[in-house]
């Protein structure tokens, strides 16, 4: 589950201003057209079907487009993922753990290809408006595959265009709500923080 979260949550981009009458649908789409690079801090909750909350999480993560990403937790457990463009690492230090996958498989339909890829990608969803909620103002996607994993991801845009937020529901009733802090749009990121190299001893599953 924890790691199924990382690859939902990876890749979000914020900041994007657009005029205040412009819907949500329309800002996701000038959103995925518009931004090459990110980066933010960001803080997570996850609700359960049963409305029980596990402990929330925070970290930052980073995103430069074509399929390159970092998304790094630092509360209340370190744990990192990177997205070098062809495959994806996620390392869990306590379990001294590295697990490596192909880019493609790892992603697939997720938000995290929503949002890291083009306005081409939204052939792969359903789209709506999903009204007004919290101060912001929230688009709706739905994965046409019934393989994506989830029923749906909701997108929240602040009046001025900025995506504030992101809530994801899973095929197993959990509510994940992602909140970004800080966020720079199209800023120059090192190269480093897309590579990434297993450390001594760790145990590396997968290709």
């Amino acid at each position: 589950m924890k790691r199924r979260l990382f690859l939902f949550a990876s890749a979000l981009i914020l900041g994007l201003p657009l005029p205040a009458s412009a819907g949500a649908v329309d800002a996701l789409k000038q959103f995925l057209d518009s931004t090459r690079s990110f980066k933010a801090e960001f803080s997570q909750s996850v609700l359960s079907k049963s409305g029980r909350r596990p402990q929330a999480s925070s970290g930052r993560l980073a995103f430069q487009k074509p399929g390159k990403f970092r998304w790094e937790v630092e509360k209340p457990y370190p744990q990192l993922m990177v997205g070098d463009g062809q495959k994806v690492w996620i390392h869990d230090p306590e379990l001294e753990q590295v697990t490596v996958k192909k880019m493609d498989q790892a992603l697939g339909n997720t938000p995290a290809a929503l949002l890291s890829g083009s306005s081409d990608m939204l052939r792969n969803f359903v789209l709506s408006e999903g009204g007004e909620a919290d101060g912001l103002n929230w688009a709706e996607a739905r994965p046409r595959s019934q393989e994506a994993g989830f029923d749906k991801v909701r997108l929240g845009f602040a009046a001025n265009g900025d995506l504030k937020a992101m809530e994801l529901s899973d095929n197993f009733g959990q509510t994940t709500t992602l909140r970004f802090h800080q966020p720079e749009r199209n800023p120059v990121l090192a190269a480093s923080l897309f590579h990434f190299t297993p450390p001594k001893g760790a145990d590396v599953i997968g290709e």
